[in-house]
Formats: structure tokens, sequence, C-alpha cells
């Protein structure tokens, strides 16, 4: 098999990903460390809090497992696919990251739309409010956090729940579009919820509900078509440029 020569198709190809994502991921796990100290769950992203406390109740607590196990899945795809590996990685990576900023601002034009949409369609918007240590956590804490949220949310959420949704509805016989489609809403709504659960879960409103919606059928269809790599990154981004504005 020859290496691939589309950008298209070479940014979906796991080695650029594993590329792409690894130093974000080294970055976040080290910040935790260096910013958490005692208390590194303070600064974990939540998703990664809800693997580590399910990994927790079956008695393993090595701190290192879930980003080995992430970095360790992409390297086995990529030494199985090594023969469709795309020749130019600077060139892809590059556009990786312009487009991660591009879609990142992508989701924030959502993010200012959104609510007066809602407002015109009649929809009577309610604001939770922020958490007690929004205003006074330093921007670099909220930075590392949110940086979290890029990866681990988007592996769950995307990576392995849209993912699999989508195998068992290709299993059902079901056509690949509404696959997606589907799976793409099944998976939105649960990442929605997510953020209202557990002890360190977001107050309810039906605008944060519905913005997460949102961008969880964003972020869906933006793996779907354009690889992990760039939707880790456009996650990633679009949390940062909020936390720091």
């Amino acid at each position: 098999m020859g290496q691939s020569s589309s950008y298209l198709g070479a940014t979906r190809h796991p080695f650029p990903c594993l590329l792409f994502v690894l130093p974000l991921l080294i970055a976040y796990e080290v910040g935790v460390i260096a910013l958490g100290g005692a208390t590194p769950e303070t600064v974990r992203n939540g998703a990664d809090h809800w693997m580590r406390t399910a990994l927790d109740g079956i008695g393993v607590r090595a701190v290192w497992l879930p980003p080995s196990l992430l970095a360790l899945a992409f390297v086995i795809w990529s030494w199985i696919a090594w023969d469709k590996r795309p020749q130019d990685l600077v060139g892809v990576l590059c556009g990786m990251i312009l487009e991660s900023i591009a879609f990142a601002l992508g989701l924030w034009v959502v993010s200012r739309a959104l609510a007066p949409l809602l407002t015109r369609a009649g929809v009577e918007l309610t604001i939770a409010p922020e958490f007690p240590i929004t205003a006074s956590e330093p921007a670099l804490r909220q930075a590392v956090t949110y940086l979290g949220a890029g990866i681990y949310e988007e592996a769950i959420f995307r990576l392995v729940l849209f993912s699999l949704l989508v195998a068992l509805l290709r299993m059902l016989e079901l056509p690949r579009l509404a696959a997606v489609l589907i799976a793409a809403l099944a998976s939105a709504v649960l990442f929605s919820v997510a953020h209202h659960v557990g002890p360190y879960g977001q107050a309810y409103s039906n605008y944060l509900f519905l913005f997460r919606l949102a961008a969880g059928l964003y972020f869906a269809l933006l793996f779907q078509t354009r690889g992990f790599g760039i939707v880790v990154g456009a996650h990633a981004c679009y949390n940062v440029m909020v936390s720091i504005s």
C-alpha cells in the first residue's frame, strides 16, 4: 500500500493524530502535576477525573494509565496503518494547527449566535451561576484544565462513544448517513448531560445544556470528517480561548 498523498485523508491517519495530540497530552499532564501539587484532582478535567474514579473503583490507581492507554492505542493504530502514513508530516501538522484554530473560531461564532436564535424561536433561556472558583482561579490553571477537556472529552465522547455507536448502528444495517447522524445526536446529548452530573458538575441551565448539545454535534461531525487530531485541537483551542477571555 502506498503512502497517503491527500491532505484531507492524511489528517485522519493515526500517526499525524498521535504527533499532533501527544504534545497537548504531555502539556496537560505536566501542568496538572505542576499546578495541582498534593491535590492534582483539583486541576484535572472532569472527563479525566471520571476515568480515574472508574479505575479507582476497580483498584487501579496508576496516575500514568489514562494518558498511556490513549497514546498506546494510537501507537498500535499507527503501526497497523504505517504503509498509508502521509509523506509531508510537517505540512499536514501545520494544516491541522490552522484548521484547529479555524474550527475553534467557528464554534465561538456558534456560541455567540445560539442565544439570539433561541430567543427568536421563543425559547426562554436560563443561565446557571458560575462556579465559585472561576473568578479567582489563575488563567494558567484554567487553561490546563480546559486543555484536558479537549483531549479526554474527545477521547470518551467521540473516539470511543460516537465510534462505537456508529459501528453498532451499522451492524443493525442502518445506512451510513443515518448511523452517523443518530450517533452524533446521542453522543452529543450524553456529552451535554455529563457536564451537569457528579460532584464537579455545573448547575443546570437550558442555555448551557443546549449550547453543549450544539457543541457535541459540532465536534462529532468534525471528528467524522476531519479526524481525532483536529477535533482535539479545535476543542482545546476553543476552551483555552474562552478561559483567557
